[in-house]
C-alpha cells in the first residue's frame, strides 16, 4: 500500500514538472516572439526612414540654402529627420506655441475668450510687416481674445501676436509653457515689434525640426490644453489660408492639415525663413507631424515652397500607401 502511494507521488511530480517545462518554454516562446516582433518593427521604421530620407535629399537641394525635414506617423513611431536638430528661425510659425500659451491661459481661468482688449495704434507692427488689424482699422479698435487668436494664428497677424503675448505676460510665459511641455528646442523670445527693428532678432526665436514635431504632438495628444481649446487650435491652423503651396500644395484635395506657416523677407539675396509646420491627416486616419523650415536661402519663392510641398508630398505617398 506504502509502494503504490510512493508511486502515485512520483507520477504527480513528474507531471508537475513536465507541466513546469512546458510552461517556461511557452514564456520563453512568448517573450522571444514579442522580442521578434519589436526587432522587425524597428528593422522597419529603420528601412522606412532611409527610403524615405533618400527621397528626400534630392528635394532639398533645390532650396539652395539650409533645410531641415522632420516627419514622424504620430500612430506608430515611424520617423525621419535631416537636420532635424538644427536652429532655424521660425518667424510666424513662433504664433503656434503662442497659441497656446494663450489657450492655456484661457483654460486656467486667467483670459476669457470672449473678453475685449483695446488695440491702440501704438499696438501696429510697422508698414512691411503683416497685419490685416492695423489696415483694416487705422485708427485702432476692440477686439475679443477669440478674434485676436483668429488673426494671429489664421491670418497670421503680428499685431494681433504681439498684443496676445503681452496680455500672457511675455515671452517668458511661452517659455515655462513649453518647458512644462518637455519641449525644448522651440525658443520664443522676442516680440514682432522686435523682429521687425532688426534682421538679426528673428534668430534669436528658432526652432528645430524635431523640437516643432514635438510640439505638434503634444497639441494632438492634448498635452497642455483642454479638449475644447485643442479643438479651436486645430480648427483656427486648418482654417488658414496661409501657405495653400506649402504642406498642403502638393496633397490631394481635401487633405486635412492644420498648419502654421512662417515668412521672412529677403535681403542680400537671402530669404532667412520659408517654413511650415503641421498635422497631416493620412487616408487611413493615421496623423503625420512634419516640420520643414527651408533657412538663408538663395532661391526665389516658387522654389522654396516647393520644396516644402515635395517633401510633404513624399511623407504622403510612402506612409499613405
Amino acid at each position: 500500500m506504502r509502494k503504490t502511494r510512493l508511486c502515485a507521488l512520483c507520477w504527480c511530480l513528474l507531471i508537475a514538472g513536465c507541466s513546469g517545462v512546458r510552461s517556461d518554454t511557452s514564456t520563453r516562446s512568448a517573450s522571444n516572439g514579442n522580442d521578434q516582433s519589436k526587432k522587425v518593427a524597428a528593422e522597419k521604421a529603420g528601412r522606412s526612414a532611409e527610403e524615405l530620407r533618400a527621397q528626400l535629399e534630392p528635394i532639398i537641394r533645390a532650396a539652395q540654402g539650409r533645410v531641415g525635414v522632420a516627419a514622424t506617423v504620430l500612430e506608430s513611431g515611424e520617423s525621419v529627420a535631416i537636420n532635424g536638430d538644427g536652429q532655424f528661425p521660425m518667424q510666424s510659425v513662433y504664433k503656434f506655441p503662442i497659441g497656446m500659451a494663450v489657450l492655456d491661459q484661457v483654460d486656467r481661468g486667467k483670459l476669457k475668450l470672449e473678453q475685449r482688449v483695446l488695440v491702440g495704434k501704438s499696438d501696429f507692427v510697422r508698414a512691411g510687416q503683416h497685419s490685416p488689424i492695423r489696415d483694416r482699422n487705422p485708427n485702432g479698435t476692440e477686439l475679443s481674445v477669440r478674434e485676436l487668436l483668429r488673426f494671429m494664428v489664421s491670418e497670421s497677424d503680428g499685431t494681433a501676436c504681439d498684443v496676445l503675448l503681452k496680455l500672457i505676460g511675455g515671452p517668458k510665459i511661452v517659455a515655462e509653457y513649453l518647458r512644462g511641455l518637455d519641449v525644448n528646442d522651440v525658443v520664443v523670445a522676442n516680440t514682432e515689434k522686435e523682429i521687425g527693428r532688426d534682421w538679426e532678432t528673428q534668430y534669436r526665436n528658432w526652432a528645430s525640426p524635431e523640437g516643432a514635431v514635438g510640439l505638434l504632438r503634444a497639441l494632438h495628444e492634448g498635452r497642455g490644453l483642454s479638449e475644447q481649446s485643442r479643438a479651436l487650435l486645430l480648427k483656427l491652423m486648418t482654417e488658414t489660408p496661409t501657405g495653400l503651396r506649402r504642406l498642403k500644395g502638393l496633397l490631394p484635395a481635401g487633405a486635412v492639415v492644420a498648419h502654421k506657416t512662417g515668412t521672412s523677407g529677403t535681403a542680400n539675396g537671402g530669404t532667412a525663413a520659408t517654413n511650415d509646420v503641421g498635422l497631416i491627416t493620412l487616408p487611413g486616419g493615421r496623423h503625420i507631424a512634419v516640420a520643414v523650415f527651408v533657412s538663408d536661402s538663395k532661391a526665389d519663392a516658387a522654389a522654396r515652397e516647393e520644396v516644402i510641398a515635395k517633401a510633404a508630398r513624399a511623407a504622403w505617398d510612402y506612409w499613405g500607401r
